[in-house]
C-alpha cells in the first residue's frame, strides 16, 4: 500500500548511524543522499530521513511506530543485535507475538528521536 515513507529526526548523523546498521541487517542501505535527507531501502528508497523542521507549542515529539519486513528471524535477531550494539532501548527482544497472529516474530527498539522502530518476520521458524 506505501510506495515510501518519510520521518523527521532532531540529529541527522545519530539517526543514520542508528539506520545504517540496522536496516543492513534486513537487507537494505543507505542508497540517497541530498544533503541532510537521506533514503534508504534495497533496490531503491522507500525510507527517508530529514532533519525536523516542525515545532509543537508542548515541544514535545509524537511517537510513530515503524515496522520493516525482515526476511526470516534470523534477520529479526540481527535487527535487534545491531540496534543494542548502537545503543538503543529496547522495548521488547525477539519473540513470537501470538496475539498478532502464530507466526508474527518481531523486535522493538527506540531510535535516537525516541520512535519504536520494529523488525518483524511472518514466516514460520
Amino acid at each position: 500500500m506505501l510506495d515510501h515513507l518519510g520521518i523527521q529526526v532532531r540529529d541527522v548523523p545519530a539517526s543514520a548511524a542508528f539506520y545504517d546498521a540496522v536496516l543492513a541487517t534486513l537487507g537494505a542501505r543507505r542508497l540517497m543522499e541530498f544533503g541532510d535527507v537521506l533514503g534508504y531501502g534495497g533496490d531503491k528508497p522507500d525510507f527517508w530521513l530529514s532533519p525536523t523542521t516542525a515545532t509543537t507549542t508542548t515541544g514535545a515529539a509524537h511517537e510513530a511506530h515503524i515496522a520493516f519486513t525482515a526476511p526470516d528471524r534470523a534477520a529479526v535477531r540481527a535487527f535487534h543485535e545491531a540496534a543494542v550494539a548502537v545503543g538503543a532501548e529496547v522495548l521488547h527482544a525477539p519473540r513470537v507475538w501470538p496475539e498478532y497472529h502464530p507466526t508474527y516474530f518481531g523486535a522493538f527498539v527506540r531510535d535516537p528521536d525516541g520512535n519504536n522502530v520494529e523488525a518483524v518476520c511472518h514466516a514460520p521458524e
